[in-house]
């Protein structure tokens, strides 16, 4: 992606050198990890409300100069990422003569204090609807690359992009709807309107590469990167690496086969309107 340069979105509150609370995840535990990221990863669904805090009590090590160095690029990164999904859904929106309230991305280091909890950086990428914020430990790059084999700088927009598809989801209220039906349905039942949900923001994040790509600033590759994060986070992956099994009642963002049709799906037509996931007849 062509991004350095470029506009950079004024909407980042950056908290790397503030305390999380004593929520910090630690580093090094893969399997810790794969299973948190397949629980909240994405924002929690409809509902992220209430974050538990966890894995309280441990620190990450300092950073090195070289480490520093890399954290800091890639907050230069997400920021061009977020400044380009503004351009876009302003856009849209204004087509449909509304406003865009733009959502701020917090970045933050181990753990963070959001309107929805107390949030570890285990728990990856995350939109909270309370507060409308997008937070992001910038280790999840390096997770992405090193654990879940998703490398590529597409593969952190498409999650960037993914978490902003929530705040879609909030603006035209299909967060609450979807948040009021866990007292009315059982968890399976919920899990699966979760599943479309977690579908439809993968959607408008490929809507979003779409016009993305209409700018010039996509490069070879980039669309193949995003695809591969998708396969990486989809919920059967992530159990086999956790547990070695597939529980499909318990998936709650969709397949690898499924976020990568969304995504192309949005990436491909450009059109909102094909991005009903709770009628489709194949969900």
């Amino acid at each position: 992606m062509l991004w350095r340069g470029r506009r950079g979105s004024s909407n980042v509150d950056d908290r790397r050198g503030i305390s999380g609370g004593g929520v910090a995840a630690g580093g090094g535990v893969i399997g810790v990890i794969i299973y948190l990221l397949y629980t909240f990863l994405g924002g929690g669904g409809g509902d992220s409300s209430t974050i538990p805090s966890i894995l309280p009590g441990n620190t990450t090590e300092e950073m090195t100069a070289e480490e520093k160095a890399a954290d800091d690029e890639r907050a230069e990164f997400v920021k061009v990422v977020l400044a380009d999904t503004e351009d876009v859904w302003n856009k849209l929106f204004a087509g449909q003569g509304k406003d865009y309230p733009e959502p701020t991305l917090v970045l933050f280091r181990d753990g963070v204090q959001s309107a929805c909890g107390n949030a570890s950086a285990a728990m990856g990428p995350f939109y909270c609807p309370g507060d409308q914020q997008v937070y992001i430990d910038l280790s999840f790059y390096k997770d992405l690359q090193t654990k879940l084999n998703a490398p590529g700088d597409f593969a952190m927009a498409y999650v960037v992009a993914h978490e902003v598809g929530h705040h879609i989801q909030n603006l035209n209220g299909t967060s609450d709807k979807i948040s009021r039906l866990r007292q009315q349905v059982s968890e399976t039942e919920y899990n699966r309107y979760s599943v479309k949900m977690e579908l439809q923001a993968d959607f408008l994040a490929g809507i979003w590469a779409h016009y993305a790509q209409q700018k010039n600033i996509l490069e070879g590759g980039d669309i193949e990167e995003a695809l591969n994060a998708a396969n990486a986070i989809g919920d059967d992956m992530l159990q086999k690496r956790s547990q070695g099994y597939v529980v499909p009642d318990a998936f709650t963002h969709g397949t690898s086969a499924q976020r990568m049709y969304w995504f192309k799906k949005g990436y491909q037509t450009g059109d909102i309107s094909q991005g009903d996931t709770f009628n489709s007849p194949d969900l």
